[in-house]
């Protein structure tokens, strides 16, 4: 074999080699921003010999329930209060391996422009799982439309309401259908993930909305085992670089807010 070809089986081998130790790495993500974060930051991770693989779900079920059966490495689509609850209520044991950013909470109507303009039985709608009905709440109280019993937190429910003024009749729906049904309810409590992909511009078009202050910072979460690897911390890091700061702020405007 002349010097040219040895060359050339040498580069092969190499890019060869590369390919074999590339890490796989997949993320169970929710679409807006979740996905999109996850996808901006895919070549970036590639140049670092990790190879992501990013599933969107639609709900906040499945994201969980995946990592904690070792279908999925991680995901990227909740809260820490969430996670919280769902390791309490399903015995499982996932971790954070970083916070990213905090989507401010916001409530929603086609039929009214302001909550002063809410008449008395009003219809509202607010999630359905623990602690997004419970932070719904919490934001309704904040605006003066109900108060919640003395000691009520992010889990709180329709029963822990003290004081409803208005008698504001509550439903209570799946997350990701309230925006879909704006037309149905007075008001919709809607979290921003969903209210993006619905084209709602949190900042222009909610009623009410946390401030950039909410303490609900989505995180990448992993499992114990998983945590610390090579690769979920090269992805944490992605995360939580300028280039994604600059990023979020450029595309999302303030809907969106980096927590880092």
């Amino acid at each position: 074999m002349n010097f040219k070809k040895t060359l050339v089986a040498l580069a092969a081998v190499s890019v060869f080699s590369a390919a074999v130790s590339a890490e796989k790495l997949s993320v169970a993500a929710t679409p807006v921003p979740h996905a999109e974060l996850l996808e901006f930051v895919k070549p970036k991770l590639a140049e670092q010999g990790v190879e992501l693989d990013v599933k969107v779900f639609t709900d906040y079920i499945q994201p969980n329930v995946q990592v904690d059966q070792k279908r999925m490495d991680a995901n990227f689509f909740q809260h820490q209060p969430y996670l919280d609850e769902f390791n309490d209520g399903r015995g499982t044991s996932l971790v954070t391996v970083a916070g990213i950013h905090v989507e401010p909470f916001g409530a929603y109507s086609n039929k009214i422009d302001s909550l002063d303009d809410l008449k008395e039985g009003a219809v509202i709608a607010i999630p359905n799982d623990p602690t997004n009905g419970g932070r719904a709440l919490l934001l309704l109280q904040k605006a003066g439309l109900i108060t919640l019993k003395e000691g009520s937190k992010i889990t709180a429910t329709p029963r822990d309401i003290a004081d409803n003024p208005k008698n504001i009749d509550f439903k209570e729906l799946e997350a990701a259908t309230l925006p879909r049904i704006l037309d149905q309810v007075d008001v919709a409590l809607i979290n921003t993930n969903y209210a993006l992909e619905a084209g709602l511009n949190p900042t222009e078009d909610a009623l009410i909305i946390e401030g950039s202050d909410s303490p609900y910072v989505n995180i990448l979460v992993a499992r114990p085992d998983n945590k610390d690897s090579d690769a979920m911390q090269k992805l944490a890091k992605a995360l939580k670089s300028d280039e994604v700061r600059d990023f979020i702020k450029e595309k999302y405007k303030g809907a969106v807010v980096p927590a880092f």
